[in-house]
């Protein structure tokens, strides 16, 4: 029996969670080696975790304002880390991120360096700052230090816009990882993505999904290390495999040699279902160029100090000092997947291609590859597509093609790892990708309920009133974004990229500004939120309909030329109007101080 609180027992709590769910693992793989077929072993570890995030949920209810939209401001630094790097890792680090970089080589680094080095920012620029601050949302913040109804509704919109982007991303990857554990249809399979994502953060708000962010943080980091370090020693790369990625990307590029490649036609091409790439480096020229690849970096680095639900996890931490020191375990605990993700598909990429491995299906008959199961099943999910574009019968590089999606999560079959493995790295992308969706559409709710609802249309509302809207809105926005994400407009990575590049165009310098330049006014403000956003859409829609790039930005770094815009709008229409008055410019010095209370 646990005594005391909640709050001091959490190391406890969560060793014995731990634990429980190792011991749930054994338990699997023993049935596995009775009999247990395939699909009940996908199906029992996805049923499983969401029974407990939904528990952890239901447990964590609250009818207070304070704990539904901050945590009651009490969570410890390691915990609001763990929690901070699940609201992170999503199903773009989780399923994607190996992905994009197996398929368009070192370029897409430059992402794990964007994201990583954000929270630089965040740890210097902003989360100690806001969180002295003492507001429950980010608009909140811009609300209260720039004044008047028009900045908040406005930081709303941007928020709204970014989170909502990244939000279809993350349901896109729960409908892939229980449309295949399942063996549903994609198209209903995100629908059951939505409902287990409101069941961790429907009742119990941020208290609710913060408990269950780090429940679901040890689920994801287990199932994202464990393949790693096992396929390593499976094929000879040592056991700590880090260490030895270099050689084996070279390795990688003697077997391309050796084998040589053909580029496929038009016609080829034309036979390939939608979303699949080719299992060689072939757009390897992507973020080529010194400045492709750091435009990319700057854009994701800006992007992470922009977007609201990661600013609303240092809302929790009993103090600034405690918000600081969250930065530096959130990084920790990023870290430990991040610099796992380039060797994950490398050892992916060496699986198949490698003569060597029993597992290579590189120069086997096209007959044969076809009739391996982990082909059979991935070919039925649409995720994998071989055809003999040459006629002899032979598999070659050109002739195989997977979609991003299915390297973290078909890699463990393709290893010829216990399909126990398999079922646990579907667990783990699942809680990747829930635990960010939990955040996104907490942030987008809690900021109309809170900013809009309460602070503009009802001020007098009462908080059961506050939390029933608050409740409401999740719901409708979560149905809203599985729809969206149904269609399968774009894919995860890319949407996750946009979401980056909304969020820096309308609400880095806003932000920044009004920590660091007591000039800033709401005018100005007001006048880099919209031209930023404005903008960097503007600039979107007119590449992707074939508009020529400017200075190099691209569909993916738009919010570079967005907040440019934004940060000259900003600053110049600040020095053309009145400056803040002297109380508001009081409070931003007070805000940058890290000792005494919050500021509201």
């Amino acid at each position: 029996m646990i005594k005391g609180k909640f709050i001091d027992n959490l190391p406890r709590v969560y060793g014995i969670y731990t634990g429980g769910f190792i011991g749930f693992i054994i338990l699997m793989a023993i049935g596995e080696q009775m009999g247990m077929t395939a699909k009940a072993i996908g199906i029992a570890f996805v049923c499983f975790t969401i029974f407990i995030y939904a528990l952890i949920g239901w447990l964590s209810r609250t009818a207070q304002a304070d704990a539904y939209y901050v945590a009651g401001r009490q969570v410890p630094t390691v915990f609001n880390g763990m929690a901070t790097a699940a609201d992170w890792m999503s199903g773009a680090s989780f399923v994607a991120m190996a992905g994009g970089i197996y398929f368009k080589g070192y370029g897409y680094m430059a992402l794990l360096v964007g994201w990583t080095g954000g929270y630089v920012l965040v740890a210097t620029l902003l989360a100690p700052y806001l969180r002295k601050f003492g507001c429950y949302t980010v608009p909140d913040f811009i609300g209260t230090r720039y004044g008047g109804n028009l900045t908040r509704f406005l930081a709303v919109v941007v928020l709204t816009v970014a989170s909502f982007t990244y939000v279809t991303a993350q349901i896109n990857a729960t409908g892939t990882i229980a449309s295949v554990a399942l063996d549903i249809p994609f198209q209903y399979a995100v629908y059951v993505g939505l409902v287990s994502i409101l069941l961790c953060s429907m009742l119990g708000g941020m208290r609710g999904v913060t408990w269950t962010q780090v429940a679901q943080y040890i689920v994801l980091i287990i199932a994202y290390l464990l393949p790693v370090f096992w396929i390593s020693n499976e094929i000879g790369a040592g056991f700590f495999p880090h260490f030895m990625l270099a050689d084996e990307v070279a390795r990688i590029g003697e077997l391309e040699q050796q084998f040589g490649f053909v580029k496929n036609s038009a016609a080829d091409l034309a036979n390939v279902p939608k979303g699949l790439a080719g299992i060689t480096k072939a757009h390897s020229a992507v973020n080529a160029t010194p400045w492709a690849f750091i435009s990319l970096a700057l854009a994701m680095m800006m992007g992470t100090a922009s977007l609201p639900h990661v600013m609303m996890r240092y809302f929790t931490t009993p103090s600034v000092k405690a918000a600081r020191k969250s930065v530096g375990w959130s990084l920790f605990f990023i870290f430990l997947l991040y610099s796992s993700a380039p060797m994950l598909a490398t050892l992916s990429k060496l699986s198949l291609i490698d003569p060597s491995l029993p597992t290579g299906i590189i120069g086997k008959s096209i007959a044969e590859v076809q009739a391996i199961d982990w082909y059979q099943n991935w070919n039925q999910a649409n995720l994998m597509f071989v055809s003999d574009f040459n006629g002899n019968g032979t598999l070659e590089l050109n002739e195989f093609f997977m979609g991003g999606k299915a390297v973290v999560l078909a890699t463990p079959e393709i290893a010829g790892l216990p399909y126990v493995i398999s079922g646990l790295v579907a667990a783990g992308g699942m809680a990747a990708a829930m635990s960010t969706a939990d955040g996104l559409i907490l942030a987008i709710a809690n900021a109309i309920s809170h900013d809009v609802y309460y602070k503009i249309i009802d001020p007098k509302a009462e908080t059961a009133k506050r939390l029933t809207v608050a409740r409401v809105l999740l719901v409708v926005i979560g149905f809203a974004g599985a729809t969206i994400a149904a269609m399968e407009i774009q894919g995860i990575l890319g949407s996750v990229i946009w979401a980056f590049d909304f969020a820096m165009s309308g609400l880095f310098f806003p932000l920044v500004l009004g920590v660091w330049w007591k000039r800033a006014n709401r005018e100005g403000a007001i006048a880099g939120m919209a031209l930023g956003l404005i903008s960097g859409m503007g600039y979107l829609i007119w590449v992707r309909n074939g508009g020529s790039g400017f200075l190099g930005i691209t569909q993916l770094t738009f919010g570079i030329f967005g907040s440019a815009v934004s940060l000259v709008a900003m600053v110049v229409v600040s020095l053309m109007t009145s400056a803040p008055n002297a109380a508001t410019q009081k409070m931003v010095d007070n805000v940058r101080v890290p000792a005494g209370k919050s500021v509201i």
